[in-house]
């Protein structure tokens, strides 16, 4: 099922990727709550935040060297862990190789996606959770 809304977890550190990664996803057609462009100026990023993980359907983490040293990506997927709702949708994407187990003992029960060697491999095994095929870019 397609996401209602996607919340992305990441580090700003890995910025490069994520900013390719929300591209391809929105080019897709999955709804994706991602900070950089969610969070407006001066809101209040710590209650925007809570209010999008209270809202989304689909989690999604980011993992890399940056991300699993980030307290904030752990309360998030901590809070996501915790849900009900989000059982069978929470998806780690592997970004980097990195100690994601000491990260989250949970993580490596669940299916990884992995982005390490090909960027469009990765793209098309997640958009495939969705019943979604990867379309080239026009």
């Amino acid at each position: 099922m397609i996401p209602s809304e996607a919340f992305l977890s990441h580090s700003s550190q890995d910025h490069e990727f994520i900013s390719k990664l929300v591209n391809e996803l929105r080019r897709h057609g999955i709804p994706l709550w991602y900070s950089k462009t969610n969070i407006i100026g001066a809101q209040q990023w710590h209650d925007e935040i809570g209010s999008a993980l209270r809202r989304c359907d689909w989690f999604l983490v980011v993992l890399s060297t940056n991300s699993v040293k980030s307290m904030w990506v752990k309360r998030e997927l901590i809070f996501a862990l915790q849900q009900k709702r989000f059982e069978n949708r929470i998806v780690p994407i592997l970004y980097e190789s990195c100690d994601f187990e000491s990260f989250s003992w949970v993580l490596p029960s669940f299916q990884i996606i992995d982005f390490r060697e090909d960027f469009t491999e990765g793209c098309r095994n997640l958009l495939r959770l969705w019943g979604l095929g990867y379309q080239l870019n026009p």
